[in-house]
């Protein structure tokens, strides 16, 4: 008895997973029968899914410039003109001593003035000027890396008697983090928006299909076909859908990164900068093909058990 058991599970678990696979092969032949509105909706769900995760590139792009800044947290003590080396050193060593500072980095001015022949536009200036001259003319620096917030720190500098002026970039990067945080719940936002436009667009195609296919939904529904068999082979319509969409912004996305490149390149040297414009990283992209799918499965299931609903016979 418990063999004919298991062999009987073993047939239902067989059909459940013929069903399935009959379920794939035949949406996408349903895709392939009618190729300009597969193409269609698939273009509509593409450009719906590909504004949200531009903007997210963009902002994580914006996010690593800003981490840069973040992550240097230095403050830039000029030291007056007047204030040799020795004593440049002893302002330094006094405030490594202090808690609330984790390094601190002197810059004579020979090393400020090698630093500035290795710039074109520069050199010229210092020969003309004369290599003396220039020295002269360079006070020392400290730069100082704080452990926790510079506020302290800076107007502790402030007040030494050596410091001529203080640069640090707190209320830059305060800003900055503010706008990348109105930046992110913006793409929240529109991701939230257009992913609800995709799930629309696609149960308004799969209903559609349905339509099309009421009289056959019928008489499978009078032979006692149950729910889950009926809607399969449209979940798996509206998976496809969401996949292909997915593929194709992020093909839309790959297009646009190799366009800008090379101009961001040209431009990040410029300014004396290696940073180059990053894409979308492959777990990433596996993660949006697999919400895309999401999303189109969910589409079609909302559409297809209202409509089940719907139309199931009377003590069906």
């Amino acid at each position: 008895m418990s063999e004919r058991a298991a062999n009987l599970h073993s047939s239902r678990v067989g059909a459940w997973l013929g069903h399935h696979g009959f379920s794939i092969v035949a949406s996408l032949g349903r895709l392939a029968r009618r190729p300009w509105a597969t193409l269609l909706t698939i273009g509509v769900m593409a450009m719906a899914l590909a504004l949200p995760l531009g903007l997210w590139v963009v902002l994580h792009n914006v996010q690593r410039l800003g981490g840069d800044v973040q992550a240097s947290r230095e403050v830039a003590l000029f030291l007056r003109v007047d204030v040799d080396v020795a004593r440049a050193q002893a302002v330094a060593d006094t405030l490594r001593a202090r808690r609330d500072v984790a390094r601190v980095a002197l810059v004579t001015p020979e090393q400020a003035l090698a630093q500035m022949r290795n710039r074109d536009d520069l050199a010229a200036a210092i020969d003309a000027l004369g290599a003396d001259a220039a020295r002269a003319a360079l006070p020392p620096v400290l730069r100082v890396t704080p452990r926790d917030d510079e506020r302290a720190l800076v107007a502790a500098v402030q007040a030494l008697p050596e410091t001529d002026r203080v640069q640090y970039d707190a209320l830059w990067r305060e800003r900055l983090q503010a706008w990348l945080g109105f930046g992110t719940r913006v793409v929240q936002v529109l991701a939230v928006l257009l992913g609800l436009g995709a799930v629309l667009v696609v149960g308004n195609t799969v209903r559609l299909d349905i339509q099309s296919r009421r009289e056959e939904i019928g008489v499978l529904q009078l032979l006692g076909a149950s729910d889950g068999f009926i809607r399969r082979p449209f979940l798996y319509l509206g998976a496809w859908y969401g996949l292909a969409s997915a593929a194709v912004a992020l093909g839309i996305l790959t297009v646009a990164w190799i366009a800008l490149q090379p101009a961001l390149t040209e431009l990040a040297a410029r300014y004396g900068s290696d940073f180059a414009l990053r894409g979308v990283s492959p777990p990433l992209a596996a993660g949006v093909l697999l919400a895309a799918s999401a999303l189109g499965w969910a589409g079609a299931g909302l559409v297809t058990g209202h409509y089940l609903r719907q139309s199931r016979p009377a003590g069906g």
